[in-house]
């Protein structure tokens, strides 16, 4: 004898009505096979998250847009920097001179596109610095612990200690004392020195944490228990699962060092004379605010939007790396 319920554990497609398509295709069927069963990493997550803000974007064009110039600066004016005529001092913006002339009669267009490379140079340039000494410091101290990491940690407790503006004025006034002959690279070295003598324990302290928080997984106790040694846990397991705060800090940090090396420049301790950059128009510009504004406004305002992109790229790529703000 059959069971009367039998027929309910048979499920029948419902008819077909006329107009109506059933969508059945996935939402990732336009991609290939290989793609739609590949799972994607903590960079994979983070660009599929950056190319979805026009910040990222907005930030990123201005970037590339002030790199070009400052690598390629003869792409965007055929003057030079350097020369000037004095029947044209303090002459105002123009068809001849687009940001107008300085009290020497040198044309400020050509000056800020050239000041761009110095500015862009040295801020990148003590980025790295700052990236390489601070993040090996904090490996050391991080990955060995006990009186090393103390002592490391105190060192670096006392370059925090110093006040930024105070030390830049003394190391680069007893290294460069006023009146001394230097060329422009030496002028840009020290400056360099400084930034990154001063700022390294911040990324000290960022490496350390991550380093401390990542030598307890369990991927770097079952290397170590397999018999891998320090250098191929630090280098293949702890540096590259470390690195994405350290990213983050350096984006942000070189906006932060093109407006420290303004503010040294505009104290008369940092870039100074031959040297092309936008804190030393704003130095030159000072006396002169009120005849000539616009000598002070046009390399603030390239230096105020190379500042900001950096700060806003360093931003959008920290909310992407870091999963509890996506």
């Amino acid at each position: 004898m059959s069971d009367p319920t039998s027929g309910s554990l048979v499920t029948t497609p419902p008819p077909e009505q006329p107009g109506i398509v059933a969508d059945t295709a996935p939402v990732d069927a336009g991609l290939p096979k290989a793609k739609r069963d590949k799972p994607r990493g903590l960079l994979g997550d983070a660009w599929y998250d950056l190319r979805r803000k026009p910040l990222f974007w907005i930030s990123a064009g201005f970037i590339t847009l002030f790199v070009l110039i400052a690598a390629f600066p003869f792409l965007f004016t055929s003057g030079s920097p350097t020369s000037g005529s004095l029947s044209r001092s303090l002459e105002g913006p123009g068809s001849s001179g687009w940001f107008g002339y300085d009290i020497q009669g040198q044309d400020i267009y050509s000056r800020v596109i050239y000041g761009a490379r110095a500015s862009i140079l040295v801020a990148v340039s003590a980025t790295l610095g700052t990236v390489l000494l601070g993040g090996l410091v904090g490996v050391i101290a991080g990955f060995r612990g006990g009186w090393v990491d103390a002592l490391l940690s105190r060192i670096a407790d006392v370059f925090f200690g110093i006040p930024f503006v105070l030390g830049a004025i003394v190391i680069l006034f007893s290294l460069n004392p006023r009146g001394a002959g230097s060329n422009e690279w030496k002028i840009m070295g020290l400056v360099i020195l400084a930034l990154v003598m001063l700022t390294w324990p911040v990324a000290m302290r960022i490496m350390r944490s991550s380093v401390l928080a990542a030598k307890q997984a369990d991927y770097v106790v079952a290397a170590r228990a397999m018999g891998a040694s320090n250098t191929r846990i630090i280098f293949k397991h702890l540096i590259p699962n470390c690195l994405a705060p350290v990213l983050v800090y350096s984006t942000i940090l070189v906006g932060a060092y093109i407006g420290a090396e303004a503010t040294l420049s505009f104290l008369g301790v940092g870039l100074q004379s031959p040297v092309v950059s936008w804190g030393v128009m704003i130095s030159d510009s000072q006396q002169y605010i009120r005849v000539a504004p616009y000598w002070l406004l046009f390399p603030s305002a390239f230096l105020v939007t190379a500042v900001l992109s950096f700060v806003m790229l360093g931003e959008a790529v920290r909310e992407a790396l870091d999963p509890k703000l996506r």
